[in-house]
């Protein structure tokens, strides 16, 4: 996107807005179609962010539980945010900020900041104007950024107690902006009764109902179902509903989730939409080109290869979800069909027993916190270590190589992270307290876009091409530098450090096919079209060992 404009170049145009809601039930999709209406807008293009209010009260899910929310997807400034965020970054490349998401708890905590200063001259702060105000306040903010079109989804179910404040915020918005500024689109289920052999859409007529109860009227209507909607169910639901028959979009399943752009541009999506928001599609031809190559891409994706996830949180695959896309991505680039497997972490040692690591091409070890699981991951490191199966090691993932080099290579016995043992007489990972601004950080906690400087002719500066990289961040502990000469005796090379070169970023061993870490997350940078070179680099060994190839032979950057 854009800088900030100026005042006079915010007064000659006028920022769209597009609001998603969702009835019926959650997990319809509500972000995935958002962000390939976002997709589709930008072919046409126009500049297009995106945004994710959260009706929960927590400030922001980086205190939550990964079995209660998922993924915690991190922006570039920081941000820690909803893992919708990570969808739209994907689908419309573009970099998201801390104030593309909010919830609940960050609208009100702003509410009661300004009312301790004073800021309301005493008066009674509620709900309307105060906090209303507040979320239109947000929302403004974002279309102040350059863009042409303001995509803002709404979280949660319409009916829920909840979500009525963010319903009454969006409905007194186009009085704000105006009514050719803002378009609705309600997303709801269309369900098929097997017993009576119909399409039923009696639950979407209900969703309808209840949000003009709140005073909106959707201008779309997208129908979320496992089959096509005939002509005759969506003149029905246009008469009941009250919306042209042309807004009511039918939205399948689709076979991967990066054809649904071109599934909704075919039902018409994103020109009835223009012309809702009174912008002339015939101005803006779309090019869909690089996204349909992109989907003949995946389609054709079709050698097998088999990686391992060694998580903590393998129950809820959500919590790895920008994981699992970016392995989806490499594999996209090789003409691939990764075939992912969930590794309990704790069973690992279990699975060493009966050789059972021994069927993947490649291990993933992701981002976690806390002790359970830690000797699991540590056995996996070392199993990829000494058969040559390739290892990628995300965040905690780096730890655990390195607490394993420390152990059966340094010699170091007991060594640990004094996260999993305060008292471990080698703290080979341990904080590192004066690196971080404490004030901006999340108290001792690194978070967002760090620089690294890359061991020119190293297996990571052959995979990114270039020798200085940026990659996002969210973790607490560090390689301790005390034991970094002794690590680095046993073979073990650095290959990236933060500029002032006190910090570990990545490490590797030479000879290896692949066994690399890195204390980011790479994760959240990867595109479907644009692979992240580690995962790039992770699958292409991974598919050479699937292929009985010898991976001592892999050239970097050039498999596929």
């Amino acid at each position: 996107m854009d800088g900030p404009v100026t005042s006079d170049q915010a007064a000659r145009r006028q920022t769209k807005y597009i609001f998603f809601t969702g009835g019926v039930s959650s997990s319809l999709g509500k972000g995935l179609t958002a962000s390939s209406l976002g997709r589709l807008l930008k072919c046409r293009g126009l500049r297009v962010t995106m945004c994710k209010l959260d009706p929960y009260i927590n400030v922001d899910p980086g205190t939550m539980n990964p079995f209660e929310h998922g993924e915690v997807f991190v922006t570039e400034d920081g941000g820690e945010t909803d893992l919708d965020l990570g969808h739209y970054e994907r689908f419309i490349d573009e970099n998201l900020h801390k104030g593309s998401n909010a919830t609940t708890g960050r609208i009100y905590s702003s509410v009661i900041a300004k009312e301790r200063r004073g800021d309301y001259l005493g008066k009674t702060v509620q709900v309307i104007p105060h906090v209303t105000d507040e979320i239109k306040h947000h929302i403004r903010k974002l279309g102040e950024t350059g863009v042409d079109v303001v995509i803002v989804e709404i979280g949660g179910t319409v009916g829920d107690i909840e979500i009525v404040p963010f319903i009454e915020a969006i409905r007194q918005f186009r009085r704000d902006v105006g009514r050719e500024n803002v378009c609705y689109v309600h997303l709801t289920l269309v369900p098929y009764l097997g017993p009576s052999g119909e399409q039923k859409t009696k639950p979407t007529q209900h969703s309808v109902t209840e949000l003009r109860s709140r005073g909106i009227q959707p201008n779309v209507i997208v129908c979320r179902s496992d089959r096509m909607i005939s002509d005759d169910l969506k003149r029905k639901i246009s008469l009941l509903c009250d919306v042209p028959i042309e807004a009511v979009v039918s939205a399948v399943d689709a076979a991967n989730i990066y054809q649904i752009p071109l599934v909704l541009h075919e039902e018409g999506l994103d020109a009835y939409i223009m012309d809702a928001l009174e912008v002339d599609p015939s101005a803006h031809p779309i090019d869909l080109g690089p996204w349909e190559h992109l989907v003949e891409q995946v389609e054709a994706a079709v050698r097998p290869v088999r990686i391992g996830i060694i998580g903590k949180y393998v129950d809820l695959p959500d919590a790895y979800l920008s994981v699992v896309e970016a392995l989806r991505h490499a594999g996209f680039h090789h003409g691939a069909r990764v075939e992912i497997e969930w590794v309990q972490a704790a069973t690992v040692p279990d699975l060493l027993d009966r050789d059972g690591l021994k069927v993947f091409d490649g291990l993933v070890i992701p981002g976690g916190f806390g002790e359970r699981g830690i000797e699991g991951k540590i056995a996996a490191a070392r199993y990829a270590r000494e058969h040559e199966l390739p290892l990628l090691g995300l965040c905690l993932g780096l730890q655990v190589m390195i607490i394993e080099v420390s152990r059966s290579l340094a010699g170091l016995q007991g060594a640990n992270s004094r996260e999993f043992e305060a008292t471990t007489r080698h703290p080979v990972i341990d904080l590192m307290d004066e690196q971080v601004d404490v004030a901006d950080k999340g108290g001792t906690m690194r978070l967002g876009s760090y620089s690294a400087r890359l061991a020119p002719g190293s297996q990571v500066a052959r995979a990114y091409g270039v020798e200085v990289v940026s990659e996002r961040h969210r973790h607490r502990y560090e390689v301790n530098p005390r034991y970094r000469d002794q690590l680095e005796a046993t073979g073990l090379v650095c290959s990236g450090v933060s500029p002032d070169g006190r910090l570990v970023e990545f490490i590797e061993l030479p000879g290896h096919p692949f066994w690399v870490g890195t204390q980011a997350h790479p994760e959240f940078k990867s595109r479907p079209d644009q692979p992240h070179p580690l995962f790039r680099e992770l699958v292409g060994a991974a598919l050479v060992r699937a292929e009985g190839r010898d991976p001592r032979l892999l050239d970097l950057g050039a498999v596929g």
